[in-house]
């Protein structure tokens, strides 16, 4: 089922990095907003006798449905005209198809592959199963991994992108809850590679900080602030 999901590429845009520009959203004032004050370090740990796929996929598909629902809050200011690429801070994301091809398009468009071809795996009962006695296929945790990482991209363009208009809408305590309960997830089953999330490394250094609980030091001082002054290609 692995045709299912494209690829995607960061390449440099040749453009002035947008790291250059004020990130709003380290701000302390923001930073510290939270929809709950709970410990999301605790709560992502596997559970006993709960089989770590079945764990896996449930906080996958949750985790989905939430980013999509957090992007849709935003979707009609990311437009192909205010949005003419896929891109986080200092990184532009392009879109590779099942047979390697590459596609241009814009960060709705990007989104929309993105959405669309994690709604294929996660209602596949051969990759998801749902039914007793099913199993899950051999490739579920690469698939996993994968999901994770668009998911990312997504959150980051919120964050990059969009965060004065999540701000506008008071819904940036909901946006951070999310990114720090996704990511502490993720690095428990090592679902992402940190040179995939060092684009975001201020923010989350500063969110993730005392296991996710609200109200950290908001420096911004995180430790892949000084990576941000140019350009990444993946």
């Amino acid at each position: 089922m692995d045709w299912l999901m494209g690829k995607s590429k960061a390449k440099p845009n040749g453009k002035k990095p947008a790291a250059e520009e004020k990130k709003v959203y380290l701000e302390p004032e923001y930073t510290k907003s939270r929809i709950t004050d709970f410990g999301f370090k605790e709560l992502v740990v596997l559970p006993r006798e709960i089989d770590l796929n079945e764990w896996l996929a449930s906080n996958t598909t949750t985790f989905f449905h939430h980013v999509n629902l957090q992007y849709s809050t935003i979707s009609e200011f990311c437009t192909g005209e205010a949005c003419q690429t896929m891109a986080v801070c200092n990184t532009q994301y392009y879109w590779y198809d099942e047979r390697g091809k590459k596609v241009k398009c814009t960060a709705p468009q990007y989104v929309d592959f993105v959405m669309s071809s994690i709604q294929k795996l996660v209602t596949d009962e051969d990759v998801f199963p749902t039914k007793y006695g099913r199993e899950f296929p051999s490739s579920f945790e690469s698939l996993v991994k994968k999901i994770c990482r668009y998911l990312f991209h997504v959150l980051a363009h919120i964050y990059s992108a969009h965060f004065k208009e999540t701000l506008a809408l008071e819904l940036h305590g909901h946006l951070n809850t999310l990114y720090v309960h996704f990511i502490l997830f993720a690095r428990e089953f090592n679902l992402l590679d940190p040179k995939e999330t060092a684009v975001m490394d201020d923010l989350t250094e500063v969110l993730c900080s005392g296991g996710g609980r609200g109200g950290g030091s908001g420096d911004g001082a995180g430790g892949g602030a000084g990576a941000q002054n140019h350009v990444k290609e993946r």
